[in-house]
């Protein structure tokens, strides 16, 4: 089994900063890309950021400048910093992983969600 555990969400301030980390752990061959998704109530899950194993990063258009995406491949884990908060930042937050498992195919898995909310 793979499993993927966020950690970092939580309450800021508008123009405030927060870091999320994601730390895949379990039956792990390759990891190949990760990212960060959002979601909020009504809406569809969309990219934040994701990195591949050449550390390649991608980003949404709104958020180049002020969110950073990295990864240590040693351990596993993927870091989402994030400046500058915004209100309309508020969101469900979704690490997300492609994983060659020791007994699955190449496959997506995703971790539970933080929240982030960016209020005063």
């Amino acid at each position: 089994q793979v499993q993927l555990v966020e950690s970092g969400g939580g309450l800021v301030q508008p123009g405030g900063s927060l870091r999320l980390s994601c730390v895949a752990s379990g039956s792990i061959r390759i990891i190949y890309s990760m990212g960060w998704y959002r979601q909020t109530p009504g809406k569809q899950r969309e990219l934040v950021a994701a990195i591949n194993s050449a550390d390649n990063t991608n980003y949404a258009d709104s958020l180049k400048g002020r969110f950073t995406i990295s990864r240590d491949n040693a351990k596993n884990t993927v870091s989402l910093q994030m400046n500058s908060l915004k209100p309309e930042a508020t969101a469900v937050y979704y690490c997300n992983a492609n994983i060659w498992s020791m007994y699955t195919n190449r496959r997506d898995y995703w971790g539970q969600g933080t929240q982030v909310t960016v209020s005063s």
